[in-house]
């Protein structure tokens, strides 16, 4: 049962993912649509995330009912929430929505206040894209003594507060591998190599969703990107085809319209042209 009191049947719990961590690597991905969501459960990635707007949860919720079975983790933006109150309030919301979990990137105080609540929580360590003005922009955190043991003591404070997990982001392959035999959360590495406990990589990177360039942490295992251009490319042509055949008479043609009965017409006409003479 969800704590917002479904009966659901998910791949997962957190007891058991917390019993896989260091046994295996498992995979995770974040779909930005329902038809994502529902191929990367088809195709059995062991768990999702998928951005939560506490104001706006429609997109969360059609994702979430997209893959029912997939243990998934409702990521709540930072600037969303200001207050400890707050955090617990759109935690519960998640929650009651189907969420079997929650990720922020909020600081211990409000990831304790949401642990405390009995809400799942994922902390973000690392280079966390939305504050990385404090380390130096989007680049690899975690390449100098002083920010590695920057990083583990996050980490550690963010395992006080109460999380369960931590996703962590483009730090050293090596650092990470050391960190996460360090601590008791479960780790979800994303540019970060293979030494965590979870793989994350988002669908659009994995499904080549955009144009080069891609971020050098990321591998595309298809090209959607191209195959869209192909597809938009006809639809182009099949409107200029169909423009050309109405100017030039090709369209409708005798297999696009209904004929008549015969003598129809006649009847018509001698109809409408007595009703005229009539008036």
């Amino acid at each position: 049962m969800t704590l917002g009191g479904a009966y659901a049947t998910r791949n997962h719990t957190i007891k058991h993912l917390q019993d896989l961590k260091g046994k295996t690597v498992l995979t995770e991905t974040m779909p930005f649509t329902t038809r994502e969501a529902a191929a990367a459960e088809e195709a059995g990635i062991d768990t999702l995330k998928v951005k939560f707007d506490p104001a706006n949860p429609a997109d969360a919720v059609a994702i979430r009912n997209a893959a029912p079975n997939t243990f998934m983790t409702f990521c709540i933006g930072l600037t969303k929430i200001t207050t400890a109150a707050e955090a617990v309030r759109a935690g519960y919301d998640a929650m009651e929505l189907g969420a079997d979990g929650i990720m922020c990137q909020w600081g211990p105080d409000f990831i304790r206040a949401v642990s405390d609540a009995g809400i799942p929580v994922e902390a973000h360590a690392g280079l966390v894209p939305r504050l990385s003005t404090w380390t130096g922009g989007l680049r690899a955190v975690g390449k100098t003594i002083e920010q590695a043991l920057w990083v583990f003591q996050q980490i550690r404070s963010f395992e006080e507060a109460g999380a369960w997990a931590v996703e962590v982001e483009v730090v050293p392959a090596e650092l990470l591998a050391e960190i996460s035999t360090r601590t008791r959360l479960v780790t979800s590495s994303i540019g970060a190599g293979s030494g965590g406990d979870i793989q994350f990589m988002f669908a659009e990177d994995i499904l080549g969703n955009h144009a080069p360039p891609f971020p050098r942490h990321t591998k595309q295992y298809r090209n959607l990107y191209k195959m869209e251009q192909e597809i938009q490319a006809e639809r182009v042509g099949g409107f200029r085809d169909y423009i050309d055949d109405v100017k030039n008479g090709r369209f409708p043609g005798p297999q696009h319209i209904v004929k008549a009965p015969e003598g129809l017409i006649d009847q018509f006409l001698t109809a409408v042209d007595r009703d005229r003479s009539d008036q």
